[in-house]
């Protein structure tokens, strides 16, 4: 099963067919996912802040929506997130695959692994998105006549304030391209259950002092709505180009280590 977690813009689950609905409740909570099937392939998606965008980034309960499709037997999940730049290449309308990210978010929970139940575990994420989910991510994307770029590092900030032209300048500084809310604490808890996990970011606006006048929301939500298409087949393209059996190194976890 492939998990779809949709970002801002990104709430219908209609490219699915003979969708139903489920709430699957985990030790961390409930999540709300829509069960589907396309080409085939049965699909489970997920919007993250809520169907009507009701959940702001720093409160989403990021551990209940990776537990929920775990527990649904989800594999692979492809996140959608919309960002702004930090790179003059990266403009407006243009789709990119990270494949890095820098945490910057201050008051989430970041693991399973809190040294109760699930002991106390140290995860690899030196390449924190899985190579197979952003092939086929990069190979769909190439498909929209978008303009793709198959690297960039997300910097990923608490919210839901928008960041400071200053911070922006640091940010970049420290070698970022694109700047959101949400790929942490996804990208780790999925690596720390041994799901493969890729984001497809749509930039929507240059950051703060990279652009003149003020940022908006509904500035970002016009852009993704404008790129809604590309983002959608860059989307089912991956999961129809998805290869059926992994061959990266995804799902090895290590395990914990007593100390005798």
């Amino acid at each position: 099963m492939i998990g779809i977690i949709g970002g801002t813009g990104v709430y219908d689950p209609a490219m699915l067919e003979e969708v139903r609905s489920q709430e699957v409740t985990t030790k961390y909570g409930t999540a709300s996912v829509n069960l589907g099937r396309y080409q085939g392939k049965v699909v489970a998606f997920l919007p993250r802040h809520g169907g009507d965008h009701s959940v702001p980034p720093h409160l989403i309960n990021y551990r209940a929506n990776i537990m929920a499709l775990s527990q649904l037997g989800v594999k692979r999940i492809i996140a959608t997130a919309a960002v702004g730049s930090l790179n003059f290449d990266y403009k407006p309308g243009a789709i990119v695959v990270v494949d890095q990210f820098i945490d910057f978010t201050k008051s989430r929970i970041p693991t399973f692994f809190d040294g109760q139940e699930g002991g106390v575990i140290h995860v690899d994420v030196t390449e924190p998105y899985c190579p197979e989910v952003r092939k086929s991510l990069h190979s769909a994307a190439l498909e929209t006549g978008a303009a793709v770029f198959n690297r960039g590092v997300y910097v990923c900030t608490e919210g839901p304030r928008f960041e400071t032209a200053a911070e922006i300048k640091m940010f970049k500084t420290l070698g970022g391209d694109v700047i959101g809310m949400t790929t942490v604490p996804e990208a780790v808890l999925a690596r720390e259950l041994g799901i493969c996990y890729g984001t497809v970011a749509v930039v929507t606006n240059f950051a703060a002092g990279f652009c003149s006048g003020k940022l908006t929301h509904a500035e970002v939500v016009d852009c993704m709505q404008n790129n809604i298409d590309r983002i959608k087949a860059t989307v089912m393209g991956a999961v129809a180009n998805m290869p059926a059996a992994a061959e990266c190194d995804c799902a090895i976890v290590p395990t914990e280590v007593k100390v005798k």
